[in-house]
Formats: C-alpha cells, sequence, structure tokens
C-alpha cells in the first residue's frame, strides 16, 4: 500500500524553550523563513503524504492554525501582485489536515494513540519534531524507498550512527543481517532504550522517523498495561520482535536536532549554511 498518512505528535509543553513556548509553540520556532513545524510537513509531501495528523495539547492550537487557508490575507496578496507570497501560502492546499488532542501525555505511543481512529492506510509514518534531516533526500523519503526493499510490511525506523559515547541519550538496536538489496538496511534484532555506552549493541541510534503497521497500533493499550500507564513505542516495537519484520535504516545526510535551545542555536546555523 502506498504511503499516504503521517501523525506528529507534538503535543510536548516544550518546558526547555520557557518562556517563549508559554505562548508560542516551539514547533513555530523558525528555521530558515518557515517555522520548524513546516519543513517536517514539507518533508511528508516530499514522500508523497497527503494526510497529516497533528496531536497537540491545549494551547498549541497555532499549529494547525499555520496551515489553515486565510482567503482575505490570499486576495489581499494576488491583488498586491505578490504572487511569491501567495504561492508559499497556497502550498499546502493539496494536504488534508487533522488534528486530535493528548490531553494527558503518558508517552509518545500515548500520543500516537490518540490518532488511532484516523489511521486509515498502512504503514503509517510517524515523525517526531525534534530531528530533521539536511541533504538531499528528507529522512521520510529514504524510509520510503527503503521500505519497498522490505515488501511493503512491517515495521521502519530511521537510523543514525552515533558516537559510542552518546549512547544513553538514544534507543539503540542489535543489529542484524544486512539487506542485500541496500546495506543501509538492517533487520532488527532488539532494542536497548539509552544503554551505557559499554553495554550498548551497537553504535546505531533510533532517530525520529518511523514507518509503522496498524498492528504496532493497536496493541499500543496493552503497552499501557504492562508499563504502569507509560505507553512508549519502542516498548510496542520491542514486543512485536519475532512477529512482524522489523528493520532499521541508516539514514544518508546530516540530521539536526532541535529539541533543546542549545541543538535549535546549531540547527539555525546548520541550515542557513546548507539552504
Amino acid at each position: 500500500m502506498p504511503l499516504k498518512q503521517a501523525i506528529l505528535p507534538v503535543a510536548g509543553l516544550g518546558t526547555r524553550f520557557l518562556p517563549w513556548s508559554k505562548t508560542v509553540p516551539k514547533e513555530l520556532l523558525p528555521l530558515g523563513n518557515q517555522p520548524i513545524i513546516a519543513h517536517l510537513v514539507s518533508e511528508c509531501m516530499d514522500a508523497g503524504i497527503t494526510d497529516v495528523c497533528f496531536v497537540i495539547s491545549k494551547g498549541k492550537e497555532l499549529i494547525s492554525e499555520y496551515f489553515e487557508n486565510d482567503s482575505k490575507l490570499e486576495a489581499e496578496l494576488g491583488a498586491r501582485g505578490k504572487l511569491n507570497c501567495l504561492e508559499d501560502l497556497k502550498r499546502y492546499d493539496s494536504v488534508n489536515f487533522h488534528t486530535v488532542y493528548q490531553d494527558e501525555q503518558h508517552g509518545d505511543g500515548h500520543a500516537i494513540l490518540q490518532a488511532a481512529d484516523w489511521v486509515e492506510s498502512e504503514p503509517v509514518a510517524i515523525l517526531f519534531g525534534d530531528d530533521l534531516f539536511v541533504g538531499d533526500a528528507g529522512g521520510l523519503t529514504q524510509l520510503k524507498k527503503a521500505y519497498e526493499l522490505m515488501g511493503d510490511e512491517g515495521v521502519l525506523i530511521a537510523l543514525e550512527n552515533i558516537d559510542r559515547s552518546l549512547a544513553p541519550r538514544y534507543g539503540i538496536i542489535d543489529v542484524g543481517a544486512e539487506h542485500e538489496g541496500d546495506s543501509r538496511l538492517k533487520e532488527v534484532n532488539d532494542l536497548v532504550e539509552k544503554p551505557s555506552p559499554e553495554e550498548a549493541p551497537s553504535t546505531l541510534g533510533i532517530v525520529g522517523r518511523f514507518l509503522i503497521p496498524k498492528s504496532t497500533i493497536d496493541i499500543l493499550p496493552s503497552i499501557g498495561k504492562e508499563h504502569s500507564g507509560e505507553i512508549r513505542l519502542v516498548d510496542a516495537l520491542k514486543s512485536q520482535i519475532g512477529s512482524v519484520p522489523i528493520f532499521g535504516y541508516e539514514c544518508k545526510g546530516m540530521r539536526i536536532d532541535t529539541g533543546t535551545p542549545e541543538g535549535y542555536r546549531e540547527a539555525v546555523e546548520i541550515w542557513g549554511i546548507n539552504n
């Protein structure tokens, strides 16, 4: 089945960016001449996705409002002959946007679960907002191509080869066999959450892109029961090892992290150099 839908869990409070994030979601921080969230949506569009679901919390409605049509503004831009600005506004007309709320936060899997009734096709893409890719192809486009090698079934996780000393910051995969069609595509034997450098089974860390089947979403409620209400996507994926094909893809290009003020400042500099 073609990749058509994407879930963007962006309900977090952004406490590291206070006081800015008190009134403006950190996903609306600028990166170039667009907010971070617009780059995520562009990545979806580049991969051919036509349906995007934002998972937000109360007070973050500005995220979805950014993509809504503004007929008065468009008419004014047209009257003034500002066609470039008008084109920028209308570029999202081909995307169907949907918004759901995560009223309480019980993990990233809990956020995904709020969009369960919206999902109609599989696989569905999951994009976490702190990670962006700089290069010829976005992370999601790379995953889409790799997924075709898998036979269009199972789970695919975006990976980055990290310095081993950084392992405690990441989920790390235990690497299985490489796919004969692309050595960057690797079977996943296990997922280890934030191991010590000495205990890390590899240096391939999980970064914020996933392609998952409906079966992964279906088991999320049971994951919460097993982990005192905390529902994490990685726990759901661990439970599917052996029953569902799970692969990781070591993405090309550079990943930038906008999840902390320090990372955001570096991301702004890198984006400026590469764009």
